[in-house]
């Protein structure tokens, strides 16, 4: 019966300390972003594409790819400012843990299993950079696909970042139906090779 009575207290112990970590890193990363729209930025784009890709006069579908143009850039810009911001937070701080499922404290614990969240943010921003640049010269449906991609990819960091990259799997697919190989596969080959070198270590 006592050792029933340790496995609660101490289940319960681990999961106020799961808890208090995950809110310590959602706090970080919600702080830097707070002075950024990029959310909503990502949502406009996202929206705008399905709206573009829907539309089946070609005149019309053309001005909403061009309507798209600024909000690609100032996303793009804004990305980039988060990312030199971020950039400046204790290396300690911005531990992610390579394991699939959140244990409290891994960057602490068992900092060999975890990845620099600065350096794969730096990736996601080399990126949505050069697929807004359109620097392979893609149509704009391809474009729009690739720069989808990065932003699932990141987006999908930032998950990993404040809970588990399991959790952060499951999110990919809930919220865009697509699963975390597929987005991987889908950025550009550049960001594929860069992204994995972090996150491999």
């Amino acid at each position: 019966m006592e050792l029933v009575f340790l496995m609660v207290v101490l289940g319960v112990l681990a999961r106020g300390l799961q808890a208090r970590d995950e809110r310590r890193r959602m706090a970080l990363l919600g702080e830097h972003l707070a002075h950024y729209q990029i959310e909503k930025l990502m949502e406009t784009l996202t929206e705008g594409y399905m709206r573009a890709l829907g539309e089946t006069d070609p005149e019309r579908q053309a001005q909403i790819w061009s309507m798209l143009d600024s909000a690609e850039q100032s996303l793009s810009e804004q990305f980039t400012r988060f990312v030199a911001d971020f950039a400046r937070t204790d290396a300690q701080e911005a531990r992610v843990s390579r394991l699939p499922l959140s244990i409290f404290y891994t960057a602490w614990l068992l900092p060999g299993n975890t990845f620099d969240l600065r350096k794969a943010l730096a990736v996601h921003a080399h990126g949505i950079t050069r697929a807004v640049a359109n620097a392979e010269q893609r149509a704009p449906k391809e474009k729009a696909f690739t720069l989808l991609a990065e932003l699932f990819l990141m987006q999908h960091t930032c998950h990993w970042f404040c809970k588990s990259k399991g959790v952060a799997s499951a999110r990919l697919v809930l919220r865009h139906q697509t699963p975390y190989a597929k987005v991987l596969d889908s950025v550009a080959p550049s960001t594929r090779e860069a992204y994995c070198a972090v996150v491999a270590g």
